[in-house]
């Protein structure tokens, strides 16, 4: 599988564990950066990661920032994009058969590396259902997105 991994600063160090744990599954890896620990902003790392998947140059993504939320919110403002943290395997793998989540997000200050793992390999691992209550879910999600952007409110 095509992955793209990013992560800012603090999730600098966990992103590189990942990268290897992910070539040593098989799989194709694309690391948007960071490349070091100094500071920079995780919204550049979502962009890149959530455009990946978008155009289709990876099937799935994973974000890693301190906590998971920052690039987490970040990634969600992307339509088409269903980010969510997940600190533990049932999320990951629930998120994506039940919600078709295309980006895990993790905090590497939550996370130790070895659960970091496990939560990675059991997101892969996952499939969406394709239950017919899944899908008209996830068709309300997606219409509340076309709903808002259409009128983009200035949230501070």
């Amino acid at each position: 599988m095509m992955i793209a991994i990013g992560a800012d600063h603090g999730g600098y160090i966990l992103k590189n564990t990942l990268v290897n744990y992910l070539y040593q599954l098989g799989h194709t890896v694309s690391d948007f950066g960071t490349f070091s620990e100094e500071a920079v902003d995780y919204p550049d790392y979502a962009r890149s990661v959530a455009g990946a998947v978008l155009e289709g140059k990876a099937e799935r993504g994973i974000l890693i920032c301190g906590s998971g939320v920052g690039a987490g919110g970040a990634a969600n403002k992307f339509p088409g994009i269903r980010a969510a943290v997940c600190h533990d395997t049932f999320s990951a793998h629930q998120g994506v058969e039940d919600d078709n989540m295309n980006v895990l997000c993790l905090g590497a200050r939550v996370v130790g590396p070895e659960l970091a793992k496990e939560i990675v390999r059991t997101y892969l691992g996952a499939s969406f259902s394709q239950a017919e209550r899944h899908v008209r879910r996830l068709k309300k999600v997606s219409d509340i997105e076309r709903e808002y952007m259409k009128q983009a409110p200035n949230v501070k």
